[in-house]
């Protein structure tokens, strides 16, 4: 048969999900375009793949994360030089946030936003972007043309992974999220709200894992005791209902797991009835809980929504429960004094003790944040030392000291496309000296 354009994934570990999910909305679309999708899995095998479509219209979808995006562009390049004439197209949350800069890095086009129907408009225009909502590119006179904001869609209007391939992956039950933490690019991404995949949508996807001989169910979520709310407060009913339905779905042999990678639970919503919950229709011993800081201070200030408290009571709730409990903790955040500091290695230290693992990062200013234009994360020595010795304990793990060199590329970039009137809402830096408690008020 022949072929009007070839579809080469830039398919790499870390961003399989998000190729599934376009795949899945691909493989339902109806299209007079006849296209080929190529899974090439090193840059030799996406050089290869652009050589094999010979003469056929070829777009390479590449997928990252920000941290990546240098190394990634210095890929682009070599691809570029061995095998010519494709378009290259980058999508995910850097390019949603950094288009410009994503197009002089190298790629011919960035997809800004949801890519779903974005891509299915691609396949139907047999590769042209011209006229394509969602999309930010440079004309043959260098002309820089955005086509306006892509299409969100109700979330189960295309499926969580596809079919056609066999590559399945964690159901995404809920994209967005209302409490748009200024150091996290989903808010900004999906918007500062939450959209639900249906029970009846989720089971159906776990129906086609049974019979596919899967066993294991996990689901995408920023915040998983949020299912099925609108707001802040968790509906345990919807929760429940999830779970039962998965429960059933995957039969004897299988096993669901909730509040586990790749998902978190806020440390507010931890509760007895809901921990207990989990237990009836999970399998996961372990729970992720998102603390980010031992200050009240910094806490406020990238409007986490909780308090220090809070951290400490669902670590006991959790513990008390029989659940190992990874807490996530970022150092370094942006106007974090010496007190600051010392109230997080503090809080660490002390929920090692209570049995939890602490898992480290250092604040990265991640594009498409309100702290974008923040300075890069800095950790004094005497806090790295405290956290080695909490590594070499088994307390703590995490890639916190290569964040470190991510953030340093990352504030460089934001110098260098600066934004002007964006609000930084940074905490002021202050002279106080670190005390080993928390201020007042």
């Amino acid at each position: 048969m022949l072929t009007d354009l070839v579809l080469v994934l830039r398919y790499r570990k870390a961003v399989t999900y998000g190729f599934h999910t376009l795949l899945a909305a691909l493989e339902e679309h109806g299209t007079d375009t006849r296209y080929e999708v190529v899974f090439a899995e090193s840059a030799q095998a996406t050089i290869d793949a652009i050589t094999a479509a010979r003469g056929a219209r070829t777009l390479v979808l590449w997928s990252f994360y920000s941290p990546d995006a240098a190394a990634l562009a210095e890929e682009l390049a070599t691809i570029k030089a061995a095998a010519p004439g494709a378009t290259h197209v980058a999508g995910g949350v850097h390019a949603t946030a950094e288009p410009v800069q994503t197009l002089d890095a190298g790629w011919d086009v960035a997809a800004v936003g949801e890519g779903e129907r974005t891509l299915l408009d691609l396949v139907d225009s047999g590769g042209d972007p011209a006229g394509i909502t969602g999309l930010v590119y440079r004309d043959g006179t260098g002309r820089l043309v955005r086509t306006g904001k892509a299409h969100k869609e109700p979330l189960g209007t295309y499926r969580a992974f596809p079919l056609t391939y066999k590559r399945m992956n964690p159901i995404e039950i809920t994209r967005g999220c209302v409490y748009a933490c200024r150091f996290c690019q989903t808010p900004f991404m999906f918007s500062a709200k939450f959209r639900h995949r249906s029970v009846e949508n989720v089971r159906w996807h776990v129906d086609r894992m049974r019979e596919l001989g899967k066993r294991d169910v996990r689901f995408i979520t920023p915040t998983s005791l949020s299912y099925g709310t609108d707001g802040e407060e968790p509906d345990l009913a919807a929760v429940e209902a999830l779970l039962a339905s998965c429960k059933e779905g995957i039969g004897p042999g299988g096993r669901v797991f909730f509040g586990s990678f790749p998902s978190e639970i806020r440390p507010e919503h931890m509760t007895v009835d809901a921990l207990r919950l989990v237990k009836r229709y999970c399998a996961n011993d372990n729970l992720i809980v998102g603390a980010q800081s031992g200050s009240e201070r910094v806490l406020e200030a990238a409007k986490r929504g909780h308090d220090v408290e809070s951290v400490r009571r669902a670590v006991r709730i959790g513990i008390a429960e029989g659940f190992r409990i990874n807490v996530d903790m970022i150092f370094g955040m942006p106007g974090e004094d010496p007190a600051d500091a010392e109230a997080s290695l503090k809080l660490a230290q002390e929920l090692a003790a209570l049995g939890a693992r602490i898992h480290s990062h250092v604040f990265m200013p991640l594009p498409g944040t309100p702290w974008r234009d923040a300075p890069p994360g800095d950790v004094d020595p005497e806090t790295i030392r405290a956290v080695s010795r909490l590594a070499q304990q088994g307390a703590l793990y995490g890639h916190w000291q290569k964040q470190r060199e991510h953030a340093t590329r990352l504030a460089a970039a934001a110098v260098e496309y600066p934004r002007p009137g964006r609000s930084r809402t940074l905490l002021p830096l202050t002279d106080r000296p670190a005390t080993g408690s928390e201020p007042p008020g």
